[in-house]
Parts: C-alpha cells; sequence; structure tokens
C-alpha cells in the first residue's frame, strides 16, 4: 500500500527510554488521519521524525518517498505543519506575517487568504502577541493552508482553544481535506470524530491498530445485561474488554462487534439474561476502553 506518509519498524529512543517501538504505518493519500493515545505515547516525536525536526531514529520513514532524515525546502513546499508548541514571530502583526511567509511559497493563493481572514474574523493590524491563543492558532493555521499545502501535519491544534474556535478550526480542516492528505494528533476526540477517515491507537510507542473511522466504530458496542442476579462466567472472551457487574447488571465492551455472533455468545455465557442492550460508542469512549485496558496490561 502506498501513501504520502509510510513508516516501517520506527524506533525512537532518549536516553534509555524508548519512546517508539517498531511503529509501522502507512496514511493513505487524501485520508484525514488521526493519531490517538495517552500523552507520552510517541505521538509528537512521531510527527517531529517524519518532518525531520528529529533525528537519530532506527527503521525507515518517508514523506512523498522521501526518507525523513532527508526531508528538506523541496518537500516543506508542499507541507503545512501547525503545533500547540509552534512559536510565532511576537511581534509581527497578523498582516506582516502573512506577507513574510508569501513569497517562500510559489502556490500561495491571495484568494483562499482572503477566505481564511474572513472565516476565522483575524485583525489584519493586531500584533500576534496581543491576540488570544485562540486567534493565534487561526494565524498559524492561516499561514498553513494558503499554499494549499498537499500534506497537513497538525499536532493537538484543539488544545486549549473554546468551543467556538475549535469549530472553526474543524470547518477549515474539513475544506483542506477536499485536497490534501491531513495527518493530525489530538486529544480533542469529540472533533476528530467529526472530521477523521482513520484512526489509529499509539500506545507505548506501538501501533495497536488503525483502520477506518467507520469500521473502528462498526466494531465496538457498550453491553448492558439485566438479569436477576449478575455473575460474571468464569469463560471470558479476550475482546470483551472492562467487565462491570452489579447486583443485577454486567456491563463491559465488545470489540470485535457482529450482531449474530455477538448475541450469540452472550445468550451463551448469559443464558439467564433478562435483557440484552448494545449501544454505539464514540470515539472517546472507544480510547477511555483501550486506554484501561492497556494499563490493565501494563
Amino acid at each position: 500500500m502506498s501513501g504520502p506518509i509510510i513508516t516501517e519498524g520506527l524506533s525512537k529512543a532518549f536516553g534509555r527510554t524508548k519512546v517508539l517501538d517498531g511503529l509501522s504505518m502507512t496514511v493513505p493519500e487524501g485520508s484525514v488521519y488521526a493519531l490517538i493515545g495517552s500523552n507520552g505515547v510517541g505521538k509528537s516525536t512521531t510527527l517531529k521524525l517524519l518532518l525531520n525536526l528529529l533525528g537519530g531514529y532506527s527503521g525507515r520513514a518517508s514523506v512523498f518517498g522521501v526518507e525523513c532524515a532527508r526531508v528538506g525546502p523541496r518537500e516543506y513546499a508542499r507541507i503545512g505543519y501547525v503545533s500547540e508548541n509552534q512559536e510565532l514571530p511576537e511581534w509581527m502583526t497578523v498582516a506582516e506575517f502573512l506577507a513574510f511567509w508569501r513569497p517562500f511559497y510559489p502556490n500561495w493563493d491571495p484568494a483562499r487568504e482572503d477566505e481564511l481572514l474572513r472565516l476565522f474574523a483575524l485583525p489584519l493590524d493586531r500584533k500576534l502577541r496581543d491576540l488570544s491563543r485562540g486567534m493565534r492558532m487561526k494565524a498559524a493555521l492561516t499561514s498553513s493552508l494558503c499554499y494549499r499545502p498537499e500534506l497537513l501535519i497538525l499536532d493537538e491544534p484543539f488544545s486549549g482553544l473554546d468551543p467556538l474556535v475549535r469549530d472553526e478550526l474543524a470547518e477549515a480542516l474539513l475544506e483542506q481535506s477536499d485536497s490534501s492528505t491531513v495527518l493530525i494528533c489530538s486529544h480533542d476526540l469529540a472533533e476528530i470524530e467529526s472530521f477523521a477517515s482513520h484512526i489509529a491507537f499509539l500506545d507505548q510507542g506501538r501501533l495497536r491498530f488503525a483502520e477506518a473511522m467507520s469500521g473502528l466504530t462498526d466494531r465496538f458496542r457498550e453491553v448492558e445485561i439485566t438479569m436477576e442476579a449478575a455473575r460474571l462466567p468464569e469463560r471470558w472472551p479476550q475482546h470483551w474488554y472492562g467487565a462491570e457487574a452489579g447486583s443485577a447488571v454486567v456491563r463491559f465492551v465488545e470489540t470485535r462487534f457482529d450482531a449474530a455472533a455477538t448475541e450469540r455468545t452472550v445468550r451463551e455465557l448469559f443464558p439467564e439474561a433478562r435483557q440484552v442492550e448494545l449501544r454505539a460508542m464514540p470515539l472517546r469512549a472507544i480510547f477511555v476502553a483501550l486506554a484501561r485496558k492497556s494499563r490493565e496490561a501494563a
């Protein structure tokens, strides 16, 4: 499988601490690929390696077919990058900031710039240091979208922003996804769920799974079983996570949902069940179930 981003056995350590451990993934062209996971599992490190902002890795990683250690100006002209920790020249006004970047990108689109300035209500005469965090993030994103990059890499773009600003950023990203591949790391799973096409779960430096969003939400269900006296059977499927038993209710998460197979197994293990409810799960609930399972395993 080909894509603008490919990693094979990518590993990175800081001293004796291994941050990435054999990461292999392919970001499909035209996808909105969300890399999720708890703090410290290697998400930001992955992005920095891909952009050649970090070195000293083993394995292979390429962007547009170029090994990451050799990514340079030619590739950067095709890539947009916005990070929550990005440093901006705060002495510049918004107008000066955009004017500074225009000459670097032959594909800079003035019409797109005007459109984004209106969408984000950016004040051209204000210095960046006088803007709120949300407005600075809008300015950074505008500078990365005006040249219509083929690849957009975002590191926690929604962190600490109010709901209105998040919605405006998500709107711009949805429009951008029509012409770009987007790789995003974010803890704001509700926002990601609204536009991501693929989800990859990174845990302790390893990729646990990567799949289309539709497939992920199809295979996860929260199961609630009501019976006269709740109990957990001795045989418990490994793909049922987070079992809880109350006085009359058993709850767990089914991670390989199939309507017929799941109901058949439930009836076999809980023949006394009075009622069985299966509920679809939002991305946040799926992430919590996976994170808890990972913590238990650790």
